[in-house]
């Protein structure tokens, strides 16, 4: 019972002088004890220890932040009202029946893309994908000013089309850059507007150059794609492919996809190509005119080149000649493969289409061919495209 006594008492004695402690501390001492969340936001102590230095970009990304404020206000959304015909959805039904036939029905179709600036005075280039069944097409600018637009060329050949519109004030044109100057791996930004969404920028690199991918099977194209792994989905077509100095090194135009969306592949059309479209249509007062051969090509694979040629590796397979074409003319045939053109030899389509997207018809170009693997040459006069 004592020891008890004793243990009431020391524990009476340690409250009190705690109390007294607590006491003298909020008396002398209160900035130590103010612990509520407003002190201890206002407490320079713990500001300074806390909030970091602003963020400095290091050069490598402050050239992609550069680029993207260079090239964006060129970049425009392509907005397209189109007409589809469907078939009436009372064919092959009893109403039919009793009143005769029905016309087929005219859908009105809402879809976008995107455009590129290249002339102050409202020149806009964009893919022929894009706006090939458009009615009505309003852009909008990276203000977001909206304008009509009216088309003033397309070419189904290399999927570009140029579009006008009359600005109020002079357009923000981007510039040109050089496509040939680009090498595997170096970086690339791709801009446009994908699902209806506002200018978007994503980044990449050159996966490939002079890719041919036969989109338009059965019909004469003109293919020399730039492969990039930068995002693009749809909404991006006709928007812009740029290098880190800002300037236009492509027209985004596909991806290779299994659904639809992006899936690590995208294709650019090339600067050069777009560049020659340019000249073509604005020296012809907005008419197409491009020569060439009228054969559908095919590369030239490892067991075709040793059935056709014997061997030889390097060449273009024609899979189809168009009738009336300058290559029926000069007596090439399916089955032929070419070799060389003007002396300069071959190693794939896109290399072709490279050496005669630009010559107009008229040109006469040296074409070698190899037929039962035999070598042959023969000058043909190129003809308008269809």
């Amino acid at each position: 019972m004592r020891r008890f006594f004793q243990f009431l008492l020391l524990l009476l004695v340690a409250l009190m002088v705690g109390a007294l402690g607590a006491w003298l501390g909020l008396r002398y001492f209160p900035e130590y004890f103010n612990l509520s969340p407003n002190a201890i936001l206002h407490s320079e102590s713990v500001v300074s220890d806390t909030v970091a230095a602003p963020y400095r970009s290091t050069d490598f990304e402050q050239s992609f932040i550069d680029a993207s404020a260079k090239a964006s206000p060129s970049v425009v959304h392509v907005r397209v009202q189109s007409l589809i015909e469907r078939e009436s959805p009372y064919r092959g039904t009893i109403y039919e029946f009793f009143f005769g036939p029905q016309p087929n029905i005219q859908q009105r179709v809402s879809s976008s893309g995107s455009g590129v600036i290249v002339s102050e005075d409202g020149l806009i280039i964009t893919n022929n994908h894009v706006v090939e069944r458009a009615k009505r097409i309003s852009i909008t600018l990276s203000n977001q000013e909206v304008l009509s637009a009216e088309v003033v060329a397309r070419d189904p050949a290399i999927d570009l089309a140029l579009l006008r519109v009359k600005p109020t004030t002079p357009l923000r044109a981007i510039r040109f850059g050089s496509a040939d100057s680009l090498a595997v791996g170096n970086w690339v930004l791709a801009i446009g507007n994908p699902f209806d969404l506002e200018t978007t920028v994503t980044a990449g690199i050159v996966s490939a150059k002079a890719r041919s991918l036969n989109l338009q099977s059965g019909r004469v194209a003109i293919e020399s794609f730039i492969q990039v792994d930068a995002a693009v989905n749809p909404g991006n077509s006709g928007g812009a492919l740029v290098n880190l100095q800002g300037d236009l090194v492509g027209i985004n135009t596909a991806i290779a996809s299994p659904t639809g969306s992006f899936a690590g592949y995208a294709f650019s059309i090339p600067e050069n190509i777009v560049r020659d479209f340019l000249q073509n249509v604005l020296s012809h007062q907005g008419k197409v005119e491009r020569g060439v051969l009228g054969v559908v090509l095919t590369e030239l694979r490892p067991h075709l080149a040793q059935a056709l040629t014997g061997g030889k590796k390097g060449g273009v397979v024609i899979a189809q000649v168009k009738d009336n074409s300058a290559a029926a003319e000069a007596g090439l045939r399916q089955g032929d493969v070419i070799v060389a053109v003007d002396g300069k030899p071959l190693k794939g389509i896109a290399q072709v289409n490279k050496l005669l997207g630009s010559k107009n018809p008229g040109t006469k170009v040296s074409v070698t061919y190899i037929r039962a693997k035999k070598e042959y040459t023969v000058e043909v006069v190129l003809k308008e495209s269809e």
